[in-house]
């Protein structure tokens, strides 16, 4: 699912934007999860960013460290490598697209 709009990370107006579950979807139905958060919360606690801010967020952390540490917008952006990601891409065109670091990964062993 994607529309157009403000990346509710890097601030870029007029991207397409993907929405990124907080909450890994995957981890939903963990039974950790299911003592933390209420079942209507897990579900909405989503956000709406550009390809690159999702992307660089899934290059970074496990769904695991997602649910448990960085599942609020604030958190993501207290990380450093999320912030200086943030900074780094705010100033691209909305049409730039970076190498992610597991391509850059998958591109090198060949």
């Amino acid at each position: 699912m994607s529309r157009l709009g403000v990346c509710e990370l890097c601030r870029r107006d007029e991207c397409l934007l993907t929405k990124h579950h907080l909450i890994p979807q995957a981890r939903h139905a963990n039974k950790r999860n299911k003592r933390e958060f209420d079942r209507k919360e897990v579900k909405q606690r989503v956000a709406w960013i550009c390809r690159p801010c999702h992307n660089h967020i899934h290059d970074l952390f496990t769904e695991k460290t997602l649910e448990r540490e960085y599942n609020t917008l604030e958190s993501l952006l207290k990380h450093p490598e999320v912030a200086k990601f943030v900074t780094w891409i705010a100033s691209k065109p909305n049409a730039f697209k970076p190498i992610s670091r597991t391509a850059k990964v998958k591109g090198s062993s060949r």
